[in-house]
């Protein structure tokens, strides 16, 4: 089975792959077009007909204009394209609610198959679109691959705490917040704060709302801050910076389910994480198998009192990292294994079902 992306541009994806299906993003087709790994539903429409697929795994349904997205599915339908959407978001990320909620319903009204990270965000989609749309929850399972990870150690800390914070400057994150609390709650000198960041657009400078300009000024104030920019962070270099880190911040404002977190439990690094969406899901997955999180509550309450929760998680955090063993868990490793076996075998499942008809 031939399975485009839409987009294909995470480890969620790249990890999607068996000889039961092919990804065919990034190579060539019958026009000999190279499909691009993040491919638009546009230049799907540009390479009509859509003979050359089987399956359309959508992904991030939000950057895609509504009106677009619409004429996609028709095409699908026209070529008995199945097509499969990963929730990733409930909650929108890149525009409004009602923005999100409409492509949701547009897709529930094309009778695709639904797929889900946690039995929380399946059960809010249920009640989002006003019915049961008999999602399979497949949890989002490893970034780092295990078999990369075999006895690798965490590198000497030397009496030091190093924290890690990385990805993106969205709305979604309170990075500012965070990096000015942790600067003037850290007193050791010892200590440091890496920020692994994903590229700064235009965009980030001329809308007055951005936290860019002011992160980028406290970066510069403290010399126990470094940085790393890169245009999109490769595999090696997240779990590079994790492996030289001991615990991870993870300060999203909301979310349905983070990536970050599932790197966290790859690592065994000690996630300082908020409680918002369905994060506890995601721990409770692996419950008994990872650390658990040190949660600070932004799920409710006046966001005047999330930087006092936030240093009260940052105090905890201290005493654990000073006393608990936080190096990878080969024990955890070997499950992960397990786990991707059926992550790939629902996967399979779900593109080579029969009794939807999408021609």
């Amino acid at each position: 089975m031939r399975v485009v992306h839409l987009p294909a541009r995470t480890p969620y994806v790249w990890k999607l792959h068996d000889q039961r299906f092919q990804i065919i993003n990034n190579t060539t087709i019958d026009d000999g077009s190279i499909v691009p790994p993040d491919v638009t539903a546009a230049w799907l429409l540009e390479h009509r007909p859509l003979t050359w697929l089987d399956v359309l795994h959508l992904h991030h349904i939000e950057l895609e204009e509504l009106e677009t997205l619409e004429r996609l599915l028709d095409a699908c339908a026209d070529s008995g394209v199945r097509v499969v959407h990963t929730a990733h978001d409930i909650h929108a990320m890149f525009r409004g609610n009602d923005e999100l909620q409409k492509r949701l319903r547009l897709l529930d009204s094309a009778d695709i198959d639904w797929i889900c990270l946690t039995h929380g965000s399946a059960t809010a989609l249920t009640s989002l679109l006003g019915r049961d749309v008999n999602a399979t929850v497949i949890p989002h399972g490893y970034v780092a691959d295990p078999a990369t990870l075999e006895n690798k150690q965490r590198d000497p800390t030397q009496g030091r705490q190093r924290y890690l914070l990385f990805g993106a400057a969205r709305p979604n994150r309170d990075q500012l917040s965070t990096v000015v609390n942790w600067s003037l709650f850290t007193e050791k000198p010892e200590h440091e704060l890496h920020l692994l960041m994903r590229g700064f657009s235009p965009a980030h400078f001329s809308d007055p709302s951005s936290q860019v300009p002011r992160l980028l000024d406290v970066i510069h104030t403290d010399p126990r801050i470094k940085t790393t920019m890169r245009g999109y962070p490769t595999d090696d270099e997240v779990i590079t910076a994790g492996l030289a880190a001991d615990a991870l911040l993870l300060p999203y404002l909301w979310g349905s389910h983070s990536g970050q977190l599932e790197l966290a439990f790859d690592l065994n690094l000690l996630p300082i994480c908020s409680s918002v969406g369905y994060f506890s899901d995601q721990f409770d997955q692996h419950k008994g198998l990872v650390t658990e999180p040190e949660w600070f509550d932004w799920s409710r309450g006046n966001p005047h009192l999330f930087g006092e929760r936030f240093v009260a998680a940052l105090e905890r955090a201290t005493e654990r990292l000073a006393t608990e063993n936080f190096e990878p868990n080969s024990h955890f490793l070997e499950y992960r294994q397990a786990e991707h076996k059926q992550i790939l075998d629902q996967h399979a499942q779900i593109y080579g079902r029969t009794g939807k008809a999408h021609a």
